[in-house]
């Protein structure tokens, strides 16, 4: 925040840093879990798009380390993937923020909360606008972290019986 002594605030993103992997750690208060097929879908993000947002961390000079803030599953994934540890050279990009735990623990809640979830209504249309050019099911499942049965549901709800054109179906009913 703009103070007296420096008028003029600047966002942390300006100034991202490459780090070491083995100088960041995780916090201890993080509530946040990310279930599995999300994280399948984080790892896909950063295989193929690289990292686009810096890990939030705090400088603790005494040990010379960085403590997660925000972007523990970012972390995880480089954790996880030697891939993408190759790659990206054992290096996440980093943004620093100087405050005292309690705030903190207050920015790890609003940087979780503020992410919010996907509305159905706006999933039913980009997967109405995918399939509408061309792309299978396969393509949309992997690409877009939903599983059959998500994808499915969101075809039905949507009422539109040209999302199921050229599909086959069990033969399991007879007439």
């Amino acid at each position: 925040m703009p103070s007296k002594t420096n008028p003029i605030f600047k966002s942390p993103v300006y100034q991202v840093t490459p780090v070491p992997f083995e100088k960041i750690r995780s916090n201890a208060y993080n509530p946040n879990h990310i279930a599995t097929p999300e994280m399948v879908l984080l790892y896909q993000s950063i295989l193929n798009d690289g990292y686009t947002m810096p890990i939030v961390c705090y400088y603790i000079k005494k040990e010379d380390i960085y403590e997660i803030v925000d972007g523990f599953h970012r972390y995880v994934i480089m954790r996880e993937h030697k891939d993408i540890y190759e790659r990206e050279r054992g290096l996440l990009p980093v943004v620093v923020i100087d405050k005292d735990i309690s705030h903190r623990m207050a920015s790890t809640i609003r940087h979780n909360r503020a992410r919010g979830s996907h509305a159905v209504e706006l999933m039913q249309k980009i997967v109405s606008e995918l399939i509408e050019c061309g792309k299978s099911d396969e393509w949309i499942m992997k690409n877009i972290g939903m599983d059959a049965d998500e994808l499915l549901r969101l075809k039905q709800v949507s009422g539109l019986s040209s999302l199921f054109a050229n599909k086959e179906f069990s033969k399991s009913w007879s007439v």
